[in-house]
């Protein structure tokens, strides 16, 4: 008896599910080295060494990376007062 499988034993699946499979793995990766890319780079400029370490090891499709970005870096951003000078 032969079956379809033919003692294939790789971890990755063969035929159409495969294909399918890489239609949403592959632009999902695309966005997610995308904004880890945008959020290290933010990162290491705002010189948040803790940021950096956790945006490098926790991997969120770019979810956390998007917040770092838009809400958290601009957190510890203070703004320059204008000091008047005397005379």
């Amino acid at each position: 008896m032969n079956s379809y499988w033919n003692g294939y034993t790789g971890a990755f699946v063969p035929g159409v599910l495969a294909g399918w499979l890489s239609m949403f793995v592959i632009p999902i990766a695309i966005w997610s080295l995308f904004w880890m890319g945008m959020a290290l780079w933010k990162a290491a400029r705002n010189g948040s060494k803790a940021w950096f370490i956790v945006l490098l090891l926790v991997h969120t499709l770019g979810i956390l990376d998007i917040l770092y970005i838009f809400v958290f870096s601009k957190m510890g951003e203070a703004k320059p007062k204008l000091s008047k000078k005397s005379k």
